[in-house]
């Protein structure tokens, strides 16, 4: 049997032991170099907070300047994961040595980088004022804990027969449970997750929670090596897109702007628009995006699917939305044979933003093939279609279209985090979405002829009313 001693937020013990003996872990010996921030180590102390859309604000802050600042003071690591459509929640994965390094709480006892830092995301979000829950002002605040735990680390929470939990709840009068079942699209096949709810008041669920990852400190799962890698692949469950504009409370003069850019063949156009304009209205209609479809002067060239919206970084994007569901439909079929399942998708990027999908000695592009599957290149020059500006250049990606989804979100994703001047480091990015593919037009087209010798312009600030872009629809 391996104990565990659980502390509570006031600095004393529990009485009671954790039997759980799943990963034998009961003695740690931290081996992780805190220098490489982008990897999990097997003795590191991970948590996967999950943290409602709304309030992610809260713990980014503008250019994520909240979120560096509990990485600083804490000395822990943080990633975010980007919204995805339909799942009203993000997860927070924080880890750290496992070593117990900071002081916390009044009584200053020592604990990990990590539970400090999850503490301070916990109070940030709890602290939020949520304008949805302030009917009930008579009522007592209940508040709600949501975390992800791998399947071979819940055993340290349970205890054999229930014990552990059952000693937790009489202990802090808290309601904590462990969800199976109806996941949360963000949960990873890779670790088994399951879903740890705490629910109670403010003090009442500090504590639980207190204890909850003192045990999971004490307990490292096996699999958390892999928690930060993008192989891991998300949960595909065919899901509504159930949009809650909260700009509407914020000044959308401080939202950004936010871009796409397809190059469609000519003859995909139609199956983009469809009957009477029925779904590219739907794509707008579902998402938010703005979606304009242009031509070049000649009808046989390839046309243009430009997707934008105005945006705050916390929330989901409709741009990255209906860019993902457009993707097909956008893309040509490759190959001699009509049967082969390969697309290719294409989009134009400024130039001065190509940056962010190489990285320094092509690291970035060449992880992301890895990642995904599929062939990703950058066209330069030569190589881009006519329809293209002076300072844009090709993004191409070829590959089967669940290798070629994976691949268009990456790249929009890291786009879109250039955009907002993020820190690359500070968000995690996943490889798919759980979307419902869409029936593509198939093209076999020419490759392309030399670009035409038009006007430098600012991708960002793309003009539609430019001469070799005429708008029609």
């Amino acid at each position: 049997m391996a104990s565990s001693t659980v502390r509570n937020v006031h600095g004393k013990r529990s009485s009671f032991q954790s039997e759980f003996t799943g990963n034998g872990a009961s003695k740690r010996r931290n081996l992780h170099d805190e220098t490489d921030r982008n990897v999990i180590g097997s003795e590191d102390t991970v948590y996967r907070y999950l943290c409602p859309v709304k309030k992610t604000g809260s713990i980014i802050g503008k250019g994520g300047e909240i979120a560096k600042q509990i990485r600083s003071e804490t000395k822990s690591n943080m990633r975010i994961n980007e919204a995805l459509p339909g799942c009203e929640e993000r997860v927070v994965t924080i880890y750290s040595t496992s070593d117990e390094l900071n002081h916390f709480g009044d009584d200053g006892e020592i604990v990990c980088p990590a539970l400090d830092a999850l503490f301070k995301v916990h109070d940030m979000i709890v602290a939020e004022v949520d304008e949805d829950d302030d009917d009930d002002l008579g009522d007592k605040q209940t508040v709600t804990v949501r975390m992800l735990v791998p399947s071979d680390q819940i055993g340290c929470v349970i205890g054999n027969g229930g014990q552990v939990i059952q000693n937790l709840r009489n202990e802090t009068n808290a309601q904590i449970r462990v969800i199976k079942d109806n996941l949360p699209a963000c949960a990873l096949t890779l670790s088994h997750d399951e879903l740890l709810q705490i629910i109670g008041e403010p003090l009442i669920v500090r504590e639980a929670l207190y204890q909850v990852a003192s045990l999971l400190h004490d307990n490292p799962s096996r699999f958390q090596h892999s928690l930060l890698s993008s192989q891991s692949t998300l949960m595909h469950q065919p899901s509504t897109i159930s949009r809650r504009n909260h700009a509407a409370r914020r000044d959308l003069a401080d939202a950004t702007e936010f871009c796409v850019c397809f190059i469609c063949p000519a003859e995909n156009v139609g199956g983009v628009i469809g009957k009477g304009g029925g779904f590219i209205n739907q794509i707008r209609q579902e998402t938010g995006a703005t979606i304009r479809v242009t031509t070049s002067e000649s009808e046989e060239d390839d046309s243009i699917i430009f997707i934008s919206s105005k945006e705050f970084y916390e929330d989901q994007s409709p741009t990255v939305n209906a860019a993902i569901r457009l993707q097909e439909r956008c893309s040509e079929k490759v190959g001699k044979d009509t049967n082969d399942s390969t697309i290719s998708t294409r989009l134009l990027v400024s130039s001065s933003n190509i940056g962010c999908l190489i990285g320094k000695g092509g690291a970035v592009i060449s992880e992301m093939r890895s990642v995904t599957r599929a062939n990703i290149r950058i066209l330069q020059k030569e190589n881009v279609p006519n329809i293209a500006r002076e300072d844009e250049e090709m993004v191409q990606i070829t590959g089967n279209p669940d290798a070629a989804m994976k691949a268009l979100t990456q790249v929009i994703l890291r786009l879109r985090a250039n955009a907002f001047d993020m820190n690359h480091g500070l968000v995690l990015l996943p490889t798919s979405f759980p979307y419902i593919s869409q029936v593509s037009g198939s093209s076999n087209k020419p490759k392309y002829a030399k670009r035409d010798g038009s006007k430098d312009q600012d991708y960002g600030r793309l003009n539609l009313n430019s001469k070799r872009r005429n708008h029609v629809s």
